[in-house]
């Protein structure tokens, strides 16, 4: 049996995992109703070998209910479901957080409730289309640019999210402000033309980012908060802007500054989107004094040289968990991981290619 880094217990904020394998957020569109269910509370109780489970994007607002059959955490429902989950992972001694995530602009309105709107840092139609179940694929519409009331009225939703999270019985909460989704349109200076306190310079797009994060930290503790970012990513319509660089060098030390738990740090270039530069990642690690953790087309190995190097504390694996739920115990056994993967059932309801994957021998 292998030993490693990548096996030995650590703690992020007041969280205490039992190695440095984190899942890493995947939306898997199977909660009908957007209502957690017992699928799902299978689906990441068969995953909670991870050191954390961070959980797929849920919305903290009927407004952030972009996509088909994602989750909320807004109603008694939810946080009912979410209780399943998160008992399924705990009683196999397991740590998870939830991903809250405002799809923002990224939305349609055949995903959404009557009485909801589509809200944006600016009125900036993406580029793009989306799947509905009612419509199939659709054109994003363009987005309602927020009001001063919408932000203080969707800081709170998060806030109250946040609660709800905890009182589901999380261990913690995860800030989306990657891929595309509300935060990070606020840091865009193409999603985000702003001319008040909210957009123009790196500061000010940077403020509602802050913000949320400072109130969220403030309602369930900073020790139970992280982040999720994105720097150099192209979903959701994000363009390269020259900026980048400074954007992200300014964000880390104002989010050092929060004292929060971690950042997780998300390249995507593994499935054809550019590549982090180095100089980025190493920048927000000396930025950043508390958990690092890095994402994005991980082996077991490179994992490994990742956190030897001093670069990451912990590493994020996506896709390797669909199909090997056992992916923890594949590494420390050098057994084979299965690439046997149909993406055509990544976020289609029902068990199929979600709960059906077997355990190493099985």
């Amino acid at each position: 049996m292998t030993t490693s880094k990548l096996f030995e217990p650590q703690k992020i904020g007041s969280i205490s995992l039992a190695n440095s394998i984190i899942m890493a957020p995947m939306t898997r569109s199977r909660a009908i109703g957007n209502i957690p269910n017992d699928l799902m509370a299978t689906y990441y109780g068969q995953r909670a070998g991870a050191g954390l489970i961070v959980t797929e994007g849920t919305s903290p607002s009927p407004n952030g209910l972009g996509y088909a059959r994602i989750p909320g955490i807004f109603s008694k429902e939810q946080v009912e479901g979410w209780k399943k989950v998160t008992k399924a992972v705990h009683d196999k001694g397991g740590k998870i957080v939830i991903q809250l995530m405002h799809t923002g602009r990224i939305s349609h309105p055949a995903n959404m409730a009557a009485g909801t709107k589509i809200l944006a840092p600016s009125a900036v139609k993406p580029a793009g289309q989306m799947w509905t179940d009612s419509l199939q694929m659709q054109d994003f519409p363009v987005p309602n640019a927020m009001t001063a009331e919408e932000l203080v009225s969707t800081k709170a939703e998060f806030v109250t999210a946040a609660k709800n999270a905890i009182e589901a019985g999380f261990d913690g909460v995860e800030l989306h402000s990657a891929n595309g989704y509300l935060l990070e349109q606020f840091l865009s200076p193409v999603s985000n033309v702003r001319t008040d306190e909210y957009g123009g310079s790196i500061e000010k797009r940077a403020k509602f980012v802050l913000e949320v994060t400072e109130a969220v930290a403030a309602a369930i503790g900073k020790d139970k908060t992280g982040i999720r970012l994105s720097p150099y990513g192209v979903a959701s319509d994000m363009p390269h802007y020259p900026e980048i660089d400074a954007e992200y060098d300014y964000l880390s030390k104002e989010l050092n500054k929060l004292g929060i738990a971690y950042i997780h740090l998300v390249d995507h270039s593994a499935i054809g989107a550019p590549a982090v530069p180095i100089e980025i990642k190493q920048k927000i690690r000396n930025n950043f004094k508390n958990t690092i953790i890095l994402c994005g087309g991980f082996t077991k190995e490179t994992a490994e040289a990742a956190i030897e190097s001093g670069l990451t504390n912990a590493t994020g694996f996506g896709r390797p968990f669909i199909n090997n739920p056992d992916l923890v115990e594949r590494f420390k056994k050098d057994q084979p991981i299965s690439h046997d993967l149909n993406m055509e059932l990544f976020y289609t309801p029902g068990e199929h290619g979600y709960t059906d994957f077997a355990v190493y021998g099985a």
